[in-house]
């Protein structure tokens, strides 16, 4: 079980699930977000890796409002990565959400394998990202599923917790993955187009930079 966004993270941790020998399953979340095109990003990426089965699911976490990524609040443009402030990008429990349904659907497959693609060096600032909240989650998959208590053992799989950007986007291309499909920036303009002000065009450029390879967005 994959969850996949269409950013190149969940890109490349599904492709290390796939070439570690595992069936993917994919599931992406249309939780309200306002950067879209991700969708469609998500969509390229599945058919990328050849997944047995994509559900995109409607979680509309818009209504709850909270975060610059599902309301019309302005998102951060241009400001130092790396500080300690949880930024406005921050959606109240979204990995929680997504996890759990990933969970949820987990357990009807009979699969045990769960790959999310956080990581915690180059996140800007997000709690459901760090190592504590997935070894958490871990254990609360034991205690909240039938099969859990029955015994069967669920594992999250980050493997890119101890990534930087660049190291991601190295590994990803050992694997061949074409990064041109993935979409990261949180405020796009109407095409599509990334900013290149964001959090996440910041941390995708500086990523690309310290690789010492072109952004496939940017060079065709």
């Amino acid at each position: 079980m994959v969850l996949l966004s269409g950013g190149l993270d969940s890109y490349t941790a599904a492709a290390m699930a796939h070439a570690d020998g595992f069936r993917l399953f994919a599931l992406t979340i249309r939780y309200g977000q306002r950067h879209a095109h991700e969708l469609e990003a998500a969509r390229a990426v599945a058919r990328a890796l050849g997944v047995a089965r994509h559900i995109e699911l409607d979680v509309d976490l818009s209504a709850f409002g909270g975060s610059s990524l599902t309301t019309d609040t302005p998102v951060p443009k241009d400001r130092p990565i790396g500080l300690d402030e949880i930024p406005s990008t921050y959606v109240p429990a979204r990995n929680t959400v997504f996890l759990s349904l990933a969970l949820g659907w987990a357990e009807v497959l009979g699969a045990r394998d769960i790959f999310i693609g956080v990581n915690a060096l180059d996140y800007s600032g997000y709690p459901d990202c760090r190592p504590e909240y997935i070894a958490a989650f871990e254990r609360l998959a034991s205690l909240a599923t039938a099969q859990g208590v029955q015994g069967a053992t669920f594992r999250i799989h980050a493997p890119l917790q101890a990534f930087t950007k660049a190291d991601i986007i190295r590994r990803g291309r050992e694997l061949g993955l074409d990064y041109g499909l993935t979409h990261s920036c949180y405020d796009p303009g109407a095409e599509g187009h990334p900013c290149g002000r964001c959090d996440s065009c910041t941390l995708r450029a500086a990523g690309f930079a310290q690789a010492g390879v072109a952004d496939p967005l940017f060079s065709r």
